[in-house]
């Protein structure tokens, strides 16, 4: 029965902090909405497949080869964001970033069990984006022949400038604002109702001094005395 109580109670608080709850979960909406749309730089992604080969003899590819090709895969991901590659990148391209700049845009992903891997660049301008990926793939191709003898890459997939940019993701973006405006109205409301220490209902009563109520004496306002 307690419990029962104590749960109607926390609702009465919820129901009586609405306004709050919701002015604070429109203003979470608005100000995810606002820095979304306004304030975060779009970013536009795009992405270019190599496979890659080592050295075989008499042209025949083994399961061997290619375990050690994926296993390389490492190694060529390091390569790739490397500044010997980079700096060269940078050059062709005619680009004002640093090798440590252009290395966090770019991303090297391998898929499970294969000889192929991706090279994604992640950048303000979607042409760019889609330039350093293809270049950097084509650095790769020219230097990784005599860094480690390897006789057989190929580009599968240029890349190609995106239509639509990857961050920031307004949808995403508005909904955390909004559960955590939600959640913010909540705490509040549940604060206020714990430092206000008015005696406002019989239970408030029972609750301070530890005693149940016997009776209450209602509220009887000036202008009802003339009716009776």
């Amino acid at each position: 029965m307690e419990e029962t109580i104590e749960l109607k109670e926390l609702f009465m608080i919820l129901k009586k902090r609405l306004w709050l709850i919701a002015l604070l979960a429109i203003a979470g909406l608005g100000i995810a909405s606002g820095v979304s749309l306004f304030l975060l730089t779009p970013i536009f992604q795009s992405s270019t497949q190599l496979i890659v080969n080592t050295a075989q003899q008499e042209n025949q590819i083994t399961n061997q080869d290619i375990q050690t090709s994926i296993n390389l895969i490492n190694t060529y991901r390091t390569i790739i964001e490397s500044p010997r590659i980079l700096d060269e990148v940078i050059d062709n391209l005619g680009l004002d970033y640093t090798a440590g700049q252009m290395a966090g845009m770019i991303t090297v992903n391998s898929a499970n069990n294969s000889q192929v891997f991706s090279i994604t660049v992640r950048n303000p301008s979607p042409h760019v984006a889609a330039d350093i990926a293809n270049q950097a793939a084509e650095v790769f191709q020219a230097n990784i022949g005599y860094l480690m003898n390897v006789e057989n890459s190929n580009i599968l997939t240029p890349a190609m400038p995106g239509n639509h940019p990857v961050e920031p993701r307004p949808t995403l973006n508005m909904a955390i604002g909004l559960v955590v405006g939600m959640m913010l109205g909540v705490g509040i409301a549940f604060v206020i109702e714990y430092l206000d220490t008015r005696i406002k209902s019989e239970r408030d009563i029972e609750l301070l001094i530890e005693v149940p109520v016997l009776g209450a004496v209602p509220y009887v306002a000036a202008k009802d005395f003339k009716k009776l």
